[in-house]
């Protein structure tokens, strides 16, 4: 069997134990008291992450520059670094939540890229001038990387606003202390708590843990995402000085990664400065989550641009 099958068993293997990853997440969710649910979501997740590594190994070695260079290439990178994050973050937060929302994207993309993109876009081809570079593997890479972690980070205050949507919530204090209460609307929270039962204390206090270590991951995520996204930013500036004679160009793809390192500085300051605290800012992390899939994605199907060699993302 040579490579070229290998490849493709490998990327089936990754979308089926996507897809079979997500069911036993949800699963879980529904019944919590079988923990083997969850171990399976988990083993399921890593044999499709050794699948999307195995891929992205071969072309390497084979082809003799990281690939990065089409977009079918890109969307397992993608993959793989959310796959990789969530694998990560699961361990600080023991529970299906970040795994039965960060697989379904995962299972997404890993199916546009293998039935929705034509044969000829799947294959390794030659770099067109302009890629062969070193600047490829240090600017494309960490573009990814940081649209990755952006996602989740933003997927987790959707999350977040999920589960406190019709009630007032406020998170005070800093990132990694909160004195949290929930309220429903026009409820009286002190005769609430006198009202409730010791179960009901219990839930109380369990779902408050729970808001605030979402709502504190997803701060501490789109922390991480946010310098990738700069530094990725800057090389590529750097990248098309050299390559164009020019360090920015107004390329929609640059236009568009600027707006959303507009979008997430602005949620961090909120969140540094304390200005916002609870559902408002997890909205403005929700409104990024459409704008880096737009910078990602979006801006290849809108119209051409510099950036548009072998359908490239960066």
């Amino acid at each position: 069997m040579n490579w070229v099958a290998l490849e493709q068993l490998s990327s089936n293997i990754a979308f089926i134990m996507s897809i079979l990853s997500m069911f036993f997440y949800w699963f879980n969710l529904t019944f919590s008291r079988f923990q083997f649910l969850r171990n399976l979501a988990k083993l399921c997740a890593f044999i499709s992450l050794i699948s999307i590594t195995y891929i992205l190994s071969c072309r390497w070695i084979i082809n003799h520059y990281f690939p990065l260079s089409n977009l079918y290439e890109s969307l397992l990178f993608l993959s793989w670094g959310l796959i990789f994050i969530q694998v990560i973050l699961e361990q600080k937060l023991k529970n299906s939540l970040i795994g039965s929302a960060i697989m379904p994207l995962v299972m997404f993309t890993l199916a546009f890229a293998s039935l929705s993109l034509p044969t000829e876009m799947q294959k390794a081809a030659p770099l067109v001038p302009a890629l062969k570079s070193n600047w490829l593997m240090m600017h494309v890479s960490i573009m990814i990387l940081s649209y990755a972690t952006l996602m989740i980070g933003s997927l987790l205050s959707i999350l977040f606003l999920v589960i406190t949507k019709g009630r007032e919530v406020s998170l005070k204090g800093s990132s990694t202390g909160y004195n949290s209460f929930i309220t429903k609307p026009n409820y009286n929270l002190s005769m609430y708590k006198e009202n409730m039962k010791p179960s009901d204390k219990s839930i109380q206090i369990e779902q408050l843990s729970l808001l605030e270590s979402i709502d504190n991951l997803s701060y501490r995520v789109i922390s991480l995402g946010f310098p990738l996204l700069t530094i990725g930013i800057i090389s590529g500036a750097v990248w098309a000085n050299e390559a164009w004679g020019s360090y920015w160009s107004w390329d929609p793809k640059e236009t568009w990664a600027l707006i959303t390192w507009i979008i997430f500085a602005a949620y961090l300051h909120t969140r540094l400065t304390k200005a916002w605290q609870g559902r408002k800012p997890a909205i403005l992390a929700s409104i990024g989550f459409v704008i880096v899939w737009v910078c990602y994605l979006g801006v290849n199907f809108i119209g051409k641009g510099l950036h548009n060699y072998g359908w490239i993302i960066s």
